[in-house]
């Protein structure tokens, strides 16, 4: 897998990006996001492929990609398909700081240092290639303007752009309600990336813990007399979605 074109781990975390203040929009669902966004990356080189709602290895040929290779490895080492749910809702610890480097690394991005309360450092990433972060934008506008459907990278980028709640970020207010509610309408045109936009809004939603069941099956296990399991609320994690790292990355 060359590297000419950008991944869309990259390109996601370029759109969530705010030029000016080199803080990222919806950093907690942002890293559900990328882990996502890496199983598309994937899919599209050929390494996995979905199987129901699970995810399955079909090539270990690493892709030239560290932090994909990476991300292979363990997904071949689960030897049977995994849960597309749960692969996104595992611990991933650093993966945005990660790519972070790795566009500052590029060239795309440049850090600076500060101070948090004139004590905790502070990072924070201002994009330094911002016609880049306007061609990304630009296709989404293309394909929300036009209604062409997209190509599959197009498509999966969108689809995550929605699931990780971008849409009001990239266009805010009530002039871009219609271009929100198109963006969340084009999940549809890359099957992948449906699957795992679908998946990164479970895990938000707290839907993490097990497979659904048929009701038959949960009235069975819940006895004679009890009522129906409360439903999650939408947009509300069952549990939080924590991490650490020495050094604070401004958000």
């Amino acid at each position: 897998m060359g590297r000419s074109r950008r991944t869309i781990p990259e390109e996601l975390l370029l759109l969530a990006l705010d030029p000016a203040t080199g803080t990222t929009a919806q950093p907690q669902s942002l890293d559900l996001g990328l882990a996502g966004a890496q199983l598309v990356e994937l899919a599209l080189a050929g390494r996995i492929a979905p199987d129901g709602d699970r995810i399955a290895v079909v090539s270990p040929r690493p892709t030239g990609d560290p932090t994909l290779d990476c991300a292979l490895e363990l997904l071949r080492r689960r030897g049977a398909p995994v849960r597309a749910v749960h692969w996104i809702g595992g611990p991933r610890l650093g993966l945005r700081q990660t790519y972070l480097s790795h566009l500052e690394r590029c060239g795309m991005v440049h850090a600076v240092a500060g101070q948090m309360c004139g004590v905790l450092p502070t990072t924070r990433y201002q994009a330094t290639e911002t016609a880049i972060s306007r061609e990304i934008k630009a296709r989404l506008d293309t394909a929300i303007r036009t209604g062409v459907p997209p190509d599959p990278r197009t498509a999966a980028l969108a689809a995550l752009a929605h699931a990780v709640g971008l849409g009001k970020h990239l266009y805010p207010g009530n002039e871009g309600r219609s271009s929100r509610s198109r963006l969340r309408d084009l999940i549809r045109h890359d099957p992948m990336g449906g699957l795992v936009a679908h998946a990164v809004m479970d895990v938000q939603n707290g839907a993490v813990a097990q497979p659904r069941r048929n009701p038959a099956q949960a009235g069975r296990q819940a006895g004679p007399g009890a009522g129906p399991a409360p439903e999650p609320a939408r947009g509300v994690p069952a549990q939080p979605y924590r991490g650490s790292m020495a050094r604070v990355v401004a958000h």
